[in-house]
């Protein structure tokens, strides 16, 4: 299982740099890794009680914590700080990111919410 040799908070753009002993590099947005969350608001406690996040285009992580030598819990400017994010997690999230973020993209649009990325997509396809 790869390791973080690096975590680099880049609070101004928002965005979490993370490198690992395989020598990839992923930057996550903070929005991201807000709405793919491992916590019970976010997943629920069970398949099929997720919580869709909304309006978190803006938030920003305030402080990470390390917890013990397998994870880091990231403290959100909205208040949120009780998903883990395990190496094992955020590496996935780091290789699936495009996939993760587009399956979002899409549930926000079945269920009729708007978001920035949205908007730039619907109006691509009108031009």
């Amino acid at each position: 299982m790869p390791h973080p040799i690096e975590i680099k908070l880049h609070q101004k753009s928002r965005k979490l740099e993370i490198g690992f002993d395989t020598g990839e590099t992923f930057e996550l947005s903070c929005e991201f890794l807000r709405v793919y969350s491992q916590s019970a608001e976010v997943t629920g406690h069970g398949p099929g009680q997720e919580t869709l996040q909304l309006n978190k285009q803006n938030v920003n992580i305030e402080a990470i914590t390390p917890v013990g030598n397998y994870a880091v819990k990231l403290h959100f400017d909205d208040g949120h700080d009780t998903g883990l994010y395990t190496w094992e997690r955020l590496y996935d999230l780091g290789k699936n990111q495009h996939k993760y973020w587009m399956d979002y993209l899409r549930r926000l649009m079945r269920e009729g919410h708007s978001h920035p990325e949205l908007d730039a997509l619907k109006s691509q396809q009108t031009h």
